[in-house]
């Protein structure tokens, strides 16, 4: 799957998800299509989509903190520490934490 920009033979233009096989197929003589290319994400892009899924994994976890019993609690706090921390560190955003097993 990719996505296609198709460019109509009346003048129209339409941009799709599919498999190129779908695209030539569904396309008839005098359009033409070209596959879109998505520029790669700048540094900030990429340190805001890290936070997003920090985020997500400290909410995601939440529910180990009032759990003193949880067999692997020790494990999720200190994952979620290392989540916390993870922006300050020097493999931000490229090295996500891992949870320990």
């Amino acid at each position: 799957m990719a996505v296609y920009k198709i460019n109509y033979a009346d003048g129209t233009t339409n941009t799709i998800i599919a498999d190129r096989d779908f695209v030539e197929a569904n396309t008839s003589e005098g359009d033409t299509f070209s596959e879109v290319v998505p520029p790669d994400p700048t540094d900030h892009q990429k340190a805001s989509f890290a936070r997003i899924w920090r985020d997500r994994e400290l909410f995601n976890t939440d529910f180990i903190v009032p759990l003193s019993d949880h067999p692997k609690r020790n494990a999720y706090l200190t994952y979620r520490e290392n989540l916390r921390n993870w922006p300050s560190t020097s493999n931000f955003p490229d090295t996500r934490p891992t949870l320990a097993s």
